[in-house]
């Protein structure tokens, strides 16, 4: 399996790829500024044996701007014309936006969310799958799980990626903005909910295995276990 982060914008969101070394299809979590970066590393991302690579889903951990400033800009360009010889970008394989419903509505305000901060953006383009609690992503023969977990904002989800041997695909939980190293989401944004977002970490994110990866939003890694002893807000 390829895994790579690149880190995007002011407010440094972690941006994820995920790529199935068999099939080449590829997953691109939180695609939240820096089209351009975002896609030079793509285009520098390839196979052993050659395999292009299809991106199949921009997926969202929620829909603040700093996780969706870009998806508009690398889903054009991904389903325009070839633009290297290791990325499929043909129109009729473009990435499926992925985003929970409860996000929607943050979603549809990207240029409100911007103006707050004095950035400017495009509508965004429409959401093509609404992601489930508990949903099963195939990419390529990479499985992904949703976890809706709400509190953060009301469409928060996490993204489990299962382990897998043969792929070299270890435990992972991406975390979105809902739980961080040594911290965890704010609650004092538009349908953020302090209760709720407790609940999620409780009975969605530290009931995994200790030894679970947490790659968060932003930030640097870290794992269940060590949240769970050490993280001052969920003692």
């Amino acid at each position: 399996m390829i895994q790579k982060t690149m880190v995007v914008g002011p407010f440094q969101c972690n941006c994820r790829l995920f790529v199935c070394p068999h099939s080449g299809e590829a997953l691109l979590v939180d695609p939240g500024d820096e089209s351009e970066k975002i896609l030079k590393q793509l285009q520098g991302t390839s196979l052993v044996d050659g395999q292009k690579i299809t991106v199949k889903y921009l997926l969202h951990t929620h829909g603040h701007l700093d996780h969706i400033g870009a998806t508009r800009q690398v889903k054009q360009a991904l389903a325009g014309s070839q633009i290297s010889d290791s990325l499929q970008t043909s129109a009729n394989q473009a990435p499926q936006i992925a985003l929970h419903r409860g996000d929607e509505m943050l979603y549809q305000a990207l240029k409100m969310q911007g103006g707050l901060f004095g950035f400017n953006y495009e509508d965004p383009l429409p959401i093509d799958h609404y992601l489930e609690d508990g949903e099963i992503l195939h990419v390529g023969s990479l499985k992904f799980s949703i976890l809706h977990t709400p509190g953060h904002s009301p469409g928060s989800v996490c993204i489990r990626l299962h382990e897998d041997q043969a792929l070299g695909a270890q435990e992972l939980l991406l975390s979105g903005d809902t739980l961080f190293q040594g911290s965890v989401g704010r609650t004092d944004l538009w349908g953020a909910n302090q209760d709720q977002m407790f609940q999620s970490i409780h009975r969605r994110i530290l009931t995994l295995d200790d030894d679970t990866r947490v790659c968060p939003g932003h930030g640097p890694d870290t794992f269940i276990g060590i949240e769970k002893r050490e993280n001052p807000f969920l003692s």
